[in-house]
């Protein structure tokens, strides 16, 4: 048989659920396989790998990231703090001369680096504790995600044998991100630069080897100089909310004919410059426009809470106040598990809501739009009481019939 084929099928019986129990050493044998097919040294094949350690904390954490698990208002809050604008401001201008360096040669503004710092690892102060080896290998040996971790494995290896690093030395997140910018190993082998000039890429020891890094990164992930992330707006009264989603984007021209204004009141420019708006607390919270580069930030974190807390953090630091219409901190969260209903409702009463993962994404957000409108409710995808107790007498209805 095919090396490479025997290695796949190893791993996948050693991921099956009936190795669940006792599985991980067969599974560590598999990764010491597709590392010897990768061309990882045989120093690290045959003495790092079979040591490792199955991480129970992470599969703990696994599935209870904030993104998914907090509202808005208890996300951005908790990110867009006070200290953390200060603490920012003052490394946007320690580094500002750098940062202007990195601006002219990748494009992106010094301010939005400043923020990726900040919401990643607090500018620094905490890179993780989790063993990441360790944490990438229990995360391959588990089912949900193993393809995509598996190659996050294999890249961890070949960037410990690239940097000439110590097996001890890369810790970082129970995810396996390491260093100020929380880079996965694969991203590190890609887009990691040596920022200030010393021969070497450390993303866990270099401020300026990490911020130079992001902006590669950034700038590879399509940024587009010169062209903001996005603002807050103002909806008039009588505006359609279910236009709003991230997939539902038009001209700023046409936004101003809908009744959308800048946050000050004033109209936005008569441009063809394509945006969406987003409601991520609903009615009762603030509008934000996005154009490209917000998509961009989202390529980075596929949270679009995230992604607005980068963009107002940028802002906030560029010198901007705050929002004008503050997320209402009275809405309560839903679990994966409630989303996961929502989502099983949803597409069972025909309304798309796609994968019945648990995870509250736009495409969720469009279908439970429909259905509020369907209902004659506020249409802004927003899962709010009424919009789940509607949802759930519709499911039985059609259950009973």
């Amino acid at each position: 048989m095919n090396p490479r084929k025997f290695s796949a099928l190893l791993w996948l019986v050693a991921c099956s659920p009936a190795f669940a129990d006792d599985g991980f050493p067969a599974c560590l044998l598999a990764l010491q396989n597709q590392a010897r097919e990768a061309r990882v040294a045989d120093w690290i094949v045959d003495d790092v790998v079979p040591v490792l350690q199955q991480q129970e904390r992470v599969l703990a954490l696994d599935g209870k990231q904030p993104e998914f698990v907090q509202t808005f208002a208890q996300y951005l809050n908790a990110r867009v703090t006070q200290a953390r604008i200060e603490q920012g401001r003052i490394l946007y201008r320690k580094h500002q001369d750098f940062l202007a360096r990195l601006q002219q040669k990748y494009g992106v503004p010094g301010h939005y680096l400043v923020a990726f710092w900040g919401l990643e690892t607090n500018f620094g102060s905490y890179l993780g504790g989790m063993p990441t080896l360790d944490s990438l290998a229990t995360l391959a040996c588990d089912t949900r995600r193993a393809e995509f971790f598996g190659g996050e494995f294999i890249a961890a290896l070949q960037l410990l044998e690239r940097e000439g690093l110590q097996p001890g030395e890369m810790r970082g997140s129970w995810a396996g991100a390491v260093g100020h910018t929380q880079f996965m190993p694969s991203n590190y082998l890609r887009y990691a630069v040596d920022g200030d000039g010393d021969g070497r890429i450390d993303l866990w020891r270099s401020e300026q080897d990490a911020l130079a890094s992001g902006a590669n990164f950034l700038s590879q992930l399509g940024w587009v100089p010169e062209l903001r992330w996005g603002r807050e707006v103002r909806l008039q009264p009588g505006f359609r909310f279910d236009l709003a989603g991230t997939g539902k984007r038009r001209p700023l021209l046409e936004w101003s004919q809908l009744g959308v204004r800048r946050s000050d009141g004033g109209r936005l420019p008569d441009s063809e410059l394509q945006a969406a708006v987003l409601l991520p607390a609903g009615a009762d919270g603030p509008a934000f426009m996005v154009y490209e580069n917000f998509d961009v930030i989202m390529r980075w974190n596929r949270s679009e809470s995230y992604a607005l807390s980068v963009g107002h953090l940028a802002d906030r630091i560029a010198g901007a106040g705050p929002l004008q219409q503050p997320p209402p901190v009275n809405q309560r969260p839903l679990s994966r598990g409630d989303v996961e209903v929502v989502q099983q409702q949803l597409n069972q009463l025909g309304f798309e809501a796609g994968a019945e993962d648990g995870i509250f994404g736009s495409g969720t957000r469009a279908a439970l739009s429909e259905f509020q409108r369907s209902k004659g409710m506020v249409a802004d995808g927003y899962p709010d009481a009424d919009s789940i107790e509607g949802l759930q007498q519709a499911a039985e209805r059609r259950e009973g019939n």
